[in-house]
């Protein structure tokens, strides 16, 4: 469960998506609160008014905590956000090391209003090809010789 105070921070989430689409970009707002739950960044999804498939709110906090934030404060953060994040948002939050994430509709619940959106093919992956050849440059990188 969240805290009302929580709750604040949510509507506020929705409100940016909400001002998102009074914009003419999609319906989706999220904002990172630091520990104390102040506001430290906020951003909206402008996929088509960047021309950007990866202009998604929590990316773009994800990828501002990781340059901005230390590790240590981005592990005490959450991130309010109006829509579950989509797979290649949570890469970017896990990777940028946020603390937390709430949000205030599933993507069940997304697809249900709009169906199309979240129903991505998937992709074929084959591999792993070439272990050993592309072994070599990440041991170099991890392990560099002196």
């Amino acid at each position: 469960m969240i805290t009302s105070a929580e709750e604040v921070l949510l509507r506020r989430a929705i409100d940016i998506a909400a001002r998102a689409v009074a914009l003419g970009d999609a319906p989706y707002g999220s904002l990172l609160a630091g520990p104390d739950g102040a506001v430290l960044a906020e951003a909206h999804n402008t996929v088509r008014r960047d021309d950007d498939i990866t202009a998604h709110p929590e990316l773009k906090l994800a990828r501002w905590a990781a340059r901005e934030l230390t590790p240590d404060t981005a592990a005490r953060t959450t991130l309010y956000t109006s829509c579950q994040p989509c797979g290649m948002c949570d890469g970017a939050i896990a990777r940028s090391g946020l603390g937390r994430v709430v949000y205030a509709l599933s993507t069940e619940q997304l697809v249900a209003l709009n169906p199309p959106s979240g129903a991505w093919p998937a992709v074929p992956h084959d591999g792993p090809a070439l272990p050993d050849e592309a072994r070599a440059p990440v041991a170099a990188y991890y392990r560099p010789t002196r």
